[in-house]
């Protein structure tokens, strides 16, 4: 009924195979793994690229690329879509004044202190921030929450978008 040595068999190449996979992974880890590489990082303290190719005129490519600025892409943008886009933000945060969820609530957000709701426990890098939740500081939190400020307890990951972080924005100014 029950063969120990074919129990034994299988299990042996389970582990042997499983081995290899661990092996073959620390190996192709250790030839190609390349380290991000912070902005303003020395280009040459062992990670990252191996070498960076000056461009003349690389910050007038990315001026370029990043588009209009927040407050232009708010002054066109869609509230119906930010209300559909903040479906995504509805389990952690409310709308109404004072109800507190997960997240502070988002009750007239728009140009409030970063930080200050009362009876809301704020992780300390907000609490301590300071400033005010205008376009620029909505616009970089919606983006990537912890990029923004690291040690944040927003476990979400961010809108890439920056229709929808307008979209959004616009949204939530109408909640007053």
């Amino acid at each position: 009924m029950f063969d120990t040595m074919t129990f034994t068999k299988v299990l042996g190449a389970s582990c042997g195979a499983l081995l290899i996979f661990l092996l073959g992974s620390w190996a192709a880890e250790s030839l190609y793994h390349t380290a991000p590489v912070a902005h303003g990082d020395d280009h040459g303290e062992g990670h990252g690229q191996a070498y960076v190719i000056e461009v003349e005129g690389d910050d007038q490519a990315e001026e370029a690329e990043a588009g209009p600025d927040i407050a232009t892409l708010i002054a066109s943008a869609d509230v119906a879509k930010g209300e559909k886009v903040f479906g995504k933000c509805k389990a952690c945060h409310k709308l109404e004044d004072g109800a507190n969820g997960t997240g502070p609530h988002l009750f007239n957000v728009v140009n409030r202190e970063i930080g200050k709701i009362d009876g809301f426990g704020y992780s300390g890098v907000l609490a301590e921030m300071g400033g005010t939740w205008d376009y620029d500081a909505l616009d970089g939190f919606l983006e990537n929450p912890k990029s923004y400020a690291p040690g944040t307890k927003m476990g979400f990951s961010g809108l890439k978008k920056d229709t929808d972080r307008a979209n959004i924005i616009a949204y939530l100014e109408t909640i007053k």
